[in-house]
């Protein structure tokens, strides 16, 4: 089974138009996952309360690293992956026997370069700049949409 964690910069109010986009994306994501080894997710939300910048938020968001984890960090300069790459990325991780897999959102600047060079994959969400707590819903959808390729299901067409 390969547990994913979402480990983001910032605090989404549970009131936020975002969140139920999120919970309802990922919610999907657990029920069509878990038959595949995919899930459960946990979304962690750090703070830099001293305000050291990207290195502060690199410093907490590393603490969320699970050991053994494949990093996936999500960054402008990432590469592109159509959703059927990326759902085999998620695959050959559960396929190589990881536990756990963590996506890395940073904060309004972004993530600190140094922690997307330790990154094993660094994707882009497109060449347009998003705000954080829309990246979240759009890795949330792109999460189910995974699941539902690798079952075979209807949800994403071609």
């Amino acid at each position: 089974m390969l547990r994913v964690r979402i480990a983001a910069v910032g605090r989404l109010p549970t009131c936020a138009p975002e969140a139920a986009l999120i919970t309802d994306y990922l919610g999907r994501f657990e029920q069509t996952g878990r038959a595949l080894g995919l899930g459960p997710v946990q979304v962690v939300e750090v703070e830099d309360r001293r305000r050291g910048g990207r290195a502060g938020e690199a410093a907490l968001l590393e603490r969320q690293i699970p050991s053994g984890a494949p990093v996936i960090a999500l960054d402008e300069r990432g590469r592109s992956l159509s959703s059927p790459d990326f759902a085999a990325e998620l695959a050959r991780y559960r396929d190589d026997g990881r536990s756990d897999a963590v996506f890395l959102i940073g904060g309004a600047d972004g993530l600190d370069p140094a922690l997307c060079a330790r990154a094993d994959l660094v994707i882009s969400l497109g060449a347009m700049v998003w705000p954080h707590m829309l990246v979240r819903v759009m890795l949330a959808e792109q999460l189910y949409r995974a699941a539902t390729i690798l079952a075979g299901g209807p949800y994403h067409r071609t």
